[in-house]
């Protein structure tokens, strides 16, 4: 799914390995890459898609609401199918499905089909979310988990770059997710073929495995922060997708801007989620966990207000919009043992990234609601919306979380 932040939410404590196999590790950069490739391309090729279905603009809410429900149910069966599957075979099955979810978008005339697609891609991203994530966490270390999903980000970036350049050559929005399809397709055929080498981890000498919860999810769901952490996620993923998704639509159809200068806007904005988690990683160390994410929950309300501003450059507001949303969804899940006690960290992620899922879901479809209904001018400003109640959520969670949650 399209939102980064669903990316990095594996495992709290990822056991640390000094030498990763090289092979895995250029396939696990390069499955993240493809996998960025379609999840920011839909709101380039919509206002195509939207032409050739005769669809409503609240449409865009119907194809992301199937993605994500596939998705979220993806991720409470990945523990299952791992065991079933082993990780290798799930890889290559599951990349499978994304492929072949891509090419019903290529061939099928008809919309309630489109959206069984649409299931296909989240039901497979899901797993190789989740699957992924688990074996990075395990195996590679906490610095290459940083820079995978950095690569899921130049796929992001490349994908409105690829639609819009074909879209401005002649060739339509299915030829766009055909070339992505192929991608996907072989990445499918590699997993395959290298199923067996991601089924015997190597773990760093002496290296204790995380921690086991002690707690309940019942128990979870007694503790105030947790239900912050999930109203926060659900607000942040809504803002980082509603933006990306919305803001090619809300720039050619709704200001009036050229099919290649809006691509291009759309295309900066993914590549400064990109720039901005690389850049994370090293000033995190010296600023602090809690100290960026409330500048950058703050700056994030400062970009969307500059992106709902017509008079204002719209790269102004995206490109600052998608710096300072980067570091926000890595830094909240690092903080979530802190926050909400270790004993029901392991719960607590589970139910944010859940919420993460429904933000993807929820608050871009109300996005089309709200366009169809008073226009494409009104967009920005929800987003606006979205971003000061994420900077208001995590202003409460965080004075609520001073001192650590004791066990």
């Amino acid at each position: 799914m399209p939102g980064r932040g669903l990316r990095c939410a594996a495992v709290i404590a990822p056991v640390s390995v000094p030498r990763p196999r090289p092979a895995l590790l250029t396939l696990a950069y390069l499955a993240f890459i493809s996998l960025g490739l379609p999840d920011a391309v839909l709101g380039v090729a919509w206002p195509s898609l939207r032409s050739t279905f005769g669809l409503s603009q609240a449409g865009m809410g119907a194809i992301l609401s199937a993605a994500a429900i596939a998705y979220f149910m993806s991720g409470l069966l990945a523990g299952r199918l791992m065991r079933l599957l082993k990780l290798g075979l799930l890889l290559a099955v599951s990349t499978g499905l994304v492929a072949l979810g891509l090419a019903g978008y290529v061939t099928l005339s008809v919309f309630a089909l489109f959206l069984l697609a649409a299931c296909f891609i989240g039901f497979g991203s899901g797993a190789i979310d989740s699957a992924l994530n688990n074996y990075a966490a395990q195996n590679f270390g906490p610095k290459h988990m940083n820079w995978l999903h950095a690569a899921y980000s130049v796929g992001a970036a490349v994908g409105p770059v690829l639609m819009t350049a074909l879209l401005t050559r002649g060739f339509g929005w299915r030829t766009g997710y055909a070339v992505i399809g192929a991608v996907l397709g072989m990445l499918a055929l590699t997993f395959l073929v290298m199923r067996r080498q991601w089924d015997a981890p190597v773990r760093t000498e002496g290296e204790a495995p995380a921690e086991v919860p002690t707690a309940s999810a019942a128990e979870a769901l007694r503790r105030p922060r947790v239900w912050l952490q999930i109203a926060t996620f659900f607000f942040y993923t809504g803002v980082e997708v509603t933006a990306g998704q919305w803001s090619y639509t809300v720039l050619t159809e709704g200001r009036g801007l050229h099919t290649a200068e809006a691509g291009t806007w759309v295309s900066l904005y993914w590549g400064s989620l990109l720039v901005g988690r690389i850049l994370s990683g090293f000033i995190v160390e010296h600023l602090g966990s809690v100290r960026m994410l409330r500048a950058s929950t703050g700056l994030a309300v400062v970009g969307a207000l500059l992106f709902a501003i017509p008079s204002v450059p719209p790269f102004v507001g995206l490109v600052l919009l998608g710096f300072a949303l980067a570091p926000i969804f890595p830094g909240l899940m690092s903080e979530t043992p802190r926050r909400v006690g270790t004993d029901v960290s392991a719960h607590a992620v589970g139910f944010q990234v859940s919420a993460a899922t429904a933000g993807v879901a929820a608050l871009p479809s109300l996005a089309g609601v709200i366009a169809e209904k008073w226009g494409l001018a009104y967009v920005a400003p929800h987003i606006l919306a979205c971003a000061v109640m994420l900077a208001v959520l995590h202003g409460v969670l965080s004075a609520s979380a001073d001192r650590p949650a004791t066990r």
